[in-house]
């Protein structure tokens, strides 16, 4: 939770929790960390109760239901199955994606007169050209 935080702002949480709680900032801090205690606690009854229902042993991580399923329901070859008609879907997706791309960027090389190295005679006129206004005042 910490690695996102400097030294700097970890700091100024640290001063904007002392003019807050001001003196009773120490009591708040044991507070916290005694309703951490509990909720690792409870976490930790939790996970034991249920690898004693179920006859396997469970960690903390395994209760989200996809890790769950995984671990503890299907065998390596039942979710090789499951994943076999959709591995040849996303490979089918990611080489059309790749197509598209390469097609995408060959229009903008094509488009672009400076990334291909030749020079257009068009686009050069065009340029060299000075700006012509048009006033639409006098059409109206």
């Amino acid at each position: 939770m910490l690695d996102n935080l400097n030294w700097w702002e970890i700091g100024a949480l640290l001063l904007l929790a002392l003019l807050i709680f001001g003196d009773r900032l120490p009591a708040v801090i044991s507070d916290g960390l005694r309703m951490l205690r509990s909720l690792r606690n409870m976490a930790r009854n939790a996970t034991s109760d249920l690898s004693k229902e179920l006859g396997t042993d469970i960690q903390l991580e395994d209760l989200h239901p996809k890790a769950f399923i995984r671990k503890h329901l299907l065998s390596e070859e039942e979710e090789q199955a499951i994943r076999k008609p959709l591995q040849g879907v996303y490979d089918n997706l990611r080489a059309d994606v790749t197509g598209v791309h390469n097609e995408l960027k060959d229009v903008a090389n094509a488009a672009d007169p400076r990334s291909n190295g030749r020079t257009s005679t068009a686009t050069d006129s065009a340029s060299s050209a000075p700006a012509q206004r048009v006033s639409y005042d006098d059409a109206t």
